[in-house]
């Protein structure tokens, strides 16, 4: 199966008294470019999220955002600095009696002087918070795997169909090719007649310049490539995985072969279903930027 390089996945989920939600979103890119988006106190899960990303993605840009919330009480420890908290009272003190000040600290007051109190979080597992977030990034592909998936297949469907379309024009080139030699051999010949004024002409040298003709003007070779990078795409598509560049650069030969077809031909109708051919092509191109 082919996949898109273009997905949306959204996970959410409490664990551990916490409220972890990872989102990712992604679009065409020629490698793959991870960038993750966390909260600065947890920045060092962020290579065990590219590390997963990277195991579930080729190619692509894409941002994962992810939230995290403490839902329950911390486990946190207050101290009390007690030679800290006794130096702020006897300084205070001291400058009441040598002002004539009145007496009036309070607990409050002592509380507010830098350092008196410190609270200390407890020390957190970060291998298992780096685990747990990388479990709800785990949900979060796989929504975004089955959203890719689902834009492969349309990706899939909409290039079949206009493979279908090239290899009928195809036909039209290979089946209209021989009339336009068949054609310029009459107009040679009525055009001799013209010039020599004369029923009878050299058969023999309208048959030499009708070959020269026809040899400059064969799209054979063309043709049959066309068709085998079509057979090779279609092969990719049924095959599916990483096609991408490998789909890419068939486009570019298949566009070779159209071009030289368009420059072998002056006939109008052959010019017509080469540039119809080439819009085709061009279509196929621009979805072919969108597969992993």
């Amino acid at each position: 199966m082919i996949c898109s390089m273009t997905g949306y996945g959204r996970a959410r989920e409490t664990v551990h008294d916490r409220d972890i939600t990872v989102e990712l979103r992604s679009v065409n890119n020629r490698f793959l470019d991870c960038s993750v988006k966390i909260p600065r106190a947890y920045t060092f899960c962020e290579d065990a999220i590219k590390a997963r990303v990277q195991k579930a993605v080729t190619r692509g840009k894409v941002d994962v955002f992810v939230t995290i919330a403490s839902v329950g009480a911390e486990a946190t420890t207050v101290e009390v600095r007690q030679d800290l908290a006794e130096g702020y009272v006897n300084a205070l003190r001291s400058l009441a009696q040598q002002f004539d000040l009145q007496d009036k600290l309070s607990v409050m007051d002592i509380a507010r002087f830098p350092d008196v109190l410190t609270v200390t979080k407890a020390e957190e597992d970060l291998e298992s918070l780096s685990e747990d977030i990388c479990c709800v990034l785990d949900r979060a592909l796989e929504g975004y795997a089955a959203m890719r998936q689902t834009e492969g297949v349309k990706l899939r469907e909409d290039i079949e169909s206009r493979l279908t379309t090239i290899e009928t024009l195809t036909a039209a080139v290979e089946e209209r090719s021989p009339q336009t030699v068949a054609e310029y051999r009459e107009r040679l010949g009525a055009k001799m007649k013209e010039v020599l004024q004369s029923t009878s002409i050299d058969e023999n040298r309208i048959l030499m310049e009708a070959a020269v003709y026809a040899d400059k003007v064969a799209v054979d070779e063309e043709t049959v490539r066309l068709r085998s990078h079509v057979a090779q795409l279609r092969a990719m598509l049924e095959q599916g995985g990483v096609i991408g560049r490998k789909a890419d650069f068939l486009i570019q030969e298949l566009n070779r072969e159209a071009n030289t077809i368009g420059s072998k031909c002056c006939d109008l109708e052959i010019t017509e279903k080469v540039v119809a051919l080439k819009a085709e092509i061009e279509k196929i191109r621009e979805q072919i930027q969108n597969i992993e």
